[in-house]
């Protein structure tokens, strides 16, 4: 009778908990039974592990009655990513590798027929949650998945290419050492010094949209742009990330660390602010992240960056309500039955629409088509509450020909980005968060509305029959423009400003 243990860790969101693989081999008749709440392709492992270690030149005891069981029991498990450590436990069971030499140790791999490793997903969520966890045990993984969790500081990562490699670490005390060449310490990669973005440069004309990025950029604010076809709100989206300031680490590790759960991980791309934009077709599972086990949706793949939603009225109903939760909070709790899995959704939200559904109402260059009753619909399928979230609401207007093609360069994104810069510095060393963060006592403390600014703002809340939330937003807006002004008060001029980015859509103006 054999029994071997070997340790190797699951997904479960960003957290990656430890999964103890127990192999147990006894006599009676043959068979290989895999338990532990497995998912199917994790159930197939037995053909592939069976396959790879005869074409590796392994024994396999088909002799032997073989059970697997991945332990915890009750925590779903998913991939190919524990083919690896079965392999081994069954050949620490077998004798045919030490296995009190595993002890120490961590694997994840998914096996070829052939033996070679191929590399598994959320391989970085891997090694954070393991330097998160405190402990050190050396890490062993496939090729790419080896670079990538090697980039977490503090760890032991080794590389392998084939089931050898890793066979000839841990052989019987007195047995020669397998010939092999493909093991070896994984070094972190040189990472990008400068991400490449989009220039802001690029856009003619449209001042005022600009300086509405300016604002969002500066304050971390959510955006609507409102426009006819053509008319470059996709442009202006495109070039939104570049505004924003450089990430630091520990923000680009958990953007790359979800990017990795999803196997998206490119590390061209460490450091760059990522920006989303899928399809107005997009479910609401696509958006926020679901499915069994939950994987990230677009949301936590924008986390540090940009959401771009284009043609915002054709998304789902339900998928844009899903939004409303993680604008306000940052994250997303995916619940299922039995466990629940957490995301980061630091997004900043940039959306587009026309204004109706034909996209000229208010065009100079044609007239609108859509009756009234229309573009009332149309518009409709945006709810007040989400509407509500969204901090500045932007006219986009068609820019006629001859100013098109007469219009100098814009200024460059690296001048624009500069004055973000200084004004989010400012509110960062005032009240320790961007401005679109403040809430309650927070914004009475941080705001310092001036006395003549305050009757201003309460007649045009009232006025536009804005609620508490659309208010208080308002002022956020408002103490942002007073930060890339220099201001340590918020004014009636900067308070006038903001009252202009809370327009309401205009659903009868032909």
């Amino acid at each position: 009778m054999g029994l071997s243990s070997v340790q190797s860790r699951a997904l479960a969101g960003l957290s990656a908990p430890p999964v103890t693989v127990e192999v147990h081999m006894a006599n009676g008749l043959p068979s290989f039974t895999l338990v532990g709440l497995a998912e199917t392709e994790v159930k197939e492992a037995r053909e592939r592990v069976r396959s790879a270690l005869l074409n590796s030149g392994l024994t396999f005891p088909h002799n032997r009655r073989i059970t697997v069981n991945l332990a915890p029991a009750d925590l779903p498990k998913d991939s190919g990513r524990f083919d690896l450590p079965i392999a081994l436990g069954i050949l620490a069971a077998s004798g045919q590798i030490d296995g009190a030499r595993l002890a120490g140790w961590e694997f994840a791999g998914e096996l070829s027929l052939s033996g070679e490793l191929r590399a598994v997903r959320g391989a970085l969520a891997m090694a954070a949650a393991l330097r998160a966890s405190g402990e050190s045990p050396a890490l062993v993984l496939p090729p790419e998945s080896a670079e990538e969790a090697a980039l977490v500081s503090g760890l032991k990562v080794y590389r392998a290419r084939h089931l050898l490699d890793v066979v000839a670490q841990f052989v019987p005390a007195g047995q020669a050492p397998l010939d092999v060449e493909g093991w070896t310490r994984a070094e972190p990669a040189e990472r990008p010094q400068a991400p490449a973005y989009p220039d802001l440069s690029d856009v003619k004309g449209q001042a005022a949209a600009k300086r509405a990025l300016e604002i969002a950029a500066a304050g971390g604010h959510s955006l609507l742009m409102v426009g006819p076809p053509g008319s470059g709100k996709s442009m202006l989206a495109q070039r939104f990330a570049g505004l924003l300031p450089p990430m630091e680490a520990g923000e680009a590790l958990r953007s790359a660390a979800v990017a990795s759960l999803n196997g998206r991980f490119d590390l061209s791309r460490w450091g760059q602010r990522p920006t989303r934009a899928p399809h107005h077709t997009a479910s609401a599972v696509a958006l926020v992240g679901g499915g069994s086990p939950p994987r990230p949706g677009e949301i936590s793949l924008a986390d540090g960056g940009v959401l771009f939603l284009d043609e915002l009225p054709e998304f789902p109903r339900a998928a844009l309500e899903a939004l409303r939760e993680p604008l306000e909070t940052g994250h997303i709790t995916i619940s299922r039955a039995a466990r629940q899995a957490h995301f980061p959704a630091h997004f900043q939200l940039i959306a587009a629409m026309n204004p109706c559904p034909c996209g000229y109402l208010g065009s100079r260059q044609r007239h609108c088509r859509c009756t009234p009753d229309q573009v009332a619909r149309y518009q409709g399928r945006l709810s007040g509450p989400l509407l509500d979230r969204i901090d500045l609401h932007i006219d986009v207007a068609s820019l006629d020909p001859d100013d098109l093609l007469a219009a100098p360069a814009g200024e460059p994104t690296a001048a624009v980005r500069q004055r973000c810069a200084v004004a989010r510095e400012r509110a960062l060393h005032r009240q320790g968060m961007a401005n679109q963060a403040l809430h309650g006592q927070q914004l009475d403390a941080h705001i310092r509305l001036d006395p003549a600014a305050t009757p201003f703002l309460t007649a045009a809340a009232a006025r536009l029959g804005w609620s508490a939330r659309a208010t208080h937003r308002a002022l956020k807006v408002a103490r942002t423009i007073a930060d890339l002004a220099g201001s340590a008060h918020v004014t009636t001029a900067h308070v006038a400003e903001a009252v202009q980015y809370r327009r309401a859509l205009r659903a009868t103006d032909h």
